[in-house]
């Protein structure tokens, strides 16, 4: 951890074992620097600085994969209604991967045959995030992960199929990576896919199995399937209208539309899952399992005839299974809620809402550092820790804190060179890494949220010995994977964010002075001999 020792002018490095009534000091001091500082006396000290707190909107965040991968660490769907914060209608958007080697029909009877196919059943089946709880003779049991709001109360559920082309590259500069935001807009066509419209939905841990019964050309039933995932993992399971996917997809295998994954692509775009209602939960969906990946399956039987096509001498069952592949987007619809508190500041996840922070007050004489850090730098202080604690509204927490964000994240909400919006790493996550600059929900004695903190040490120490003077306002966000950086010289925070969750901050307007948001200052002095 950097360590700074700061005078008015110059700037030495220290090595110093404190003996006797200086023990409560436990950590050596150094610097980066050629000098030693000997025969001083030194004290210890700490100082609290009262922190401005203001929220930001979030109208957006990037909602694609393309930059990273490919795919997003989670898809969100679903709907999420707090009043104290937006309401989130999360819908999924999907490109189609085309089988290989499709063949409806095998070439291996007859010139007296007649062979009839009828699709059985047509299956959107997307695996939910669910751990095993345990396994018996009667089966497994499964708990459904990463679900936050009322999971008694359904919303509304449909599927579309996308009339926007989906693309990699941006139209307008081929070269550069296409990005598509959170609101975006897609068109789709008017008729709905899913076979029973307007679906009620609640998440349902005990949905494992599907059964597809397969039908003869004259329409009677001959056999039934269970489709299960591996390890009989649950799974959301919609029916699709036959007629429709046959139109669509079914009877266009032998067409140019099926020459390739492009050609496809152009042809038939994608389709839209598609969330909305007032109440309800919001599922966070993992499509990166080799295993357990979202799909439609068209489920079909080839009856062989022969005597005119009256008698049937062979039944074939076959599946077609078209993988939730290749472009794949969240939509997030933002309502916004109640107005927050004069106390208050909300952090929300996917494009909700953000903290802002003034940590050390305002330039008052307009020379482009603030008056108090101006100050900090004429002391003669040695920064032995610093951390930024922000306070939860105890009195708008829930009891039950699925929904609470489990770790917020800290960085500089400040300009480029070019005026624009740039959000950059704290120091202190390059030099120290995430486990020390913290940010983790924390319990008070009763197990209520209570507080978030975040050791910026490295940073506080560059600024008050004047080796940098960037001090935006710092913003704080709920945590999402993407924020970290990937390198020693990744100092760029990414605009994604597919973590729901939302938490009521107090600001500095609290009445209960013990709980203002606060930078925490240890420092030690050194006092010059006489």
């Amino acid at each position: 951890m950097l360590r700074k020792y700061i005078k008015a002018t110059v700037y030495v490095a220290v090595t110093v074992f404190l003996f006797g009534s200086m023990i409560s000091c436990e950590e050596d001091f150094t610097d980066i620097g050629t000098s030693i500082v000997n025969n001083g006396e030194f004290t210890t000290n700490d100082t609290i600085f009262e922190i401005e707190v203001t929220a930001k909107n979030i109208e957006n965040v990037q909602a694609d994969g393309l930059a990273i991968g490919g795919v997003l660490g989670q898809y969100l769907l679903g709907v999420y209604n707090n009043n104290n914060y937006k309401k989130i209608e999360a819908s999924i958007i999907s490109q189609l991967n085309i089988p290989v080697n499709l063949t409806q029909v095998a070439n291996e009877y007859g010139s007296d045959t007649t062979v009839v196919t009828l699709i059985d059943t047509v299956l959107l089946r997307i695996p939910y995030n669910a751990s095993l709880l345990s396994t018996t003779t009667l089966g497994s049991e499964f708990i459904l992960d990463s679900i936050i709001g009322n999971q008694t109360q359904p919303f509304t559920l449909n599927i579309f199929r996308i009339e926007t082309y989906l693309s990699n590259l941006n139209p307008t500069t081929p070269s550069v990576l296409n990005t598509y935001f959170s609101d975006h807009l897609y068109e789709v066509a008017p008729e709905k896919l899913n076979l029973i419209e307007n679906i009620q939905f609640t998440p349902n841990r005990s949905d494992t199995a599907h059964f597809v019964t397969r039908k003869l050309s004259t329409g009677l039933v001959y056999d039934t399937d269970t489709i299960r995932y591996p390890n009989s993992s649950p799974s959301i399971s919609i029916p699709l209208k036959e007629d429709l996917i046959k139109e669509l997809l079914f009877d266009q295998y032998d067409t140019p539309n099926f020459a390739s994954q492009d050609a496809f692509n152009n042809y038939f775009r994608g389709i839209k899952i598609q969330a909305e209602g007032d109440n309800g939960s919001l599922m966070s969906l993992s499509f990166n399992s080799n295993t357990l990946q979202p799909l439609i399956d068209i489920y079909y039987t080839n009856t062989v005839l022969v005597e005119g096509g009256t008698v049937v001498i062979d039944t074939i069952k076959k599946t077609d299974t078209f993988l939730l592949s290749g472009i794949r987007n969240n939509v997030y619809k933002m309502t916004p809620g109640q107005t927050p508190g004069f106390n208050n500041v909300p952090i929300q996840g996917t494009a909700g809402s953000v903290a802002q922070l003034k940590i050390l007050g305002d330039d008052n004489d307009l020379n482009g550092i603030p008056d108090k850090l101006e100050e900090l730098r004429t002391k003669n202080w040695l920064i032995n820790d610093a951390s930024v604690t922000l306070y939860i509204d105890q009195d708008l927490v829930e009891t039950d804190t699925t929904a609470t964000p489990y770790q917020l994240f800290i960085y500089k909400d400040g300009l480029n060179s070019a005026g624009i919006q740039t959000p950059n790493q704290i120091l202190d996550y390059i030099t120290e890494g995430v486990n020390e600059v913290g940010g983790s929900l924390e319990l008070d004695n009763l197990n209520r949220p209570d507080s978030y903190t975040f050791k910026i040490t490295d940073y506080i120490s560059e600024l008050l010995s004047g080796t940098t003077s960037d001090l935006p306002s710092l913003g704080v966000k709920a945590f999402n994977p993407t924020d970290l950086p990937a390198s020693a010289v990744d100092t760029v925070v990414r605009n994604y964010n597919w973590n729901p969750k939302a938490i009521m901050l107090l600001n500095h307007n609290t009445q209960d002075a013990s709980r203002k948001a606060r930078l925490k200052i240890s420092y030690t002095l050194k006092t010059e001999e006489n």
